[in-house]
């Protein structure tokens, strides 16, 4: 089983990334960006038979995400290339 786990930082929380790449952009002459937030991706595949969502749930909340300033999202899929 494949599953993409999504991290992003809560809102309200500072990106200094976030605002680096928004200014990156702002000098490459894209104008009309007003914000960016970043964040991290993971792909992660399980042996079947795997209780997936409490498995991801377990590594989201123990080593993927600080949950302190993170939030994080689950997509389970069969197909990602």
């Amino acid at each position: 089983m494949r599953a993409r786990v999504f991290v992003t930082l809560k809102s309200g929380v500072l990106d200094p990334q976030g605002q680096a790449i928004q200014g990156a952009l702002g000098a490459l002459g894209f104008a009309g960006v007003q914000s960016v937030r970043q964040g991290k991706v993971f792909d992660i595949e399980l042996a079947d038979g795997a209780d997936a969502e409490t498995e991801l749930k377990a590594m989201c909340e123990k080593l993927l995400a600080n949950t302190v300033i993170e939030n994080y999202r689950v997509e389970f899929g069969s197909d990602r290339g």
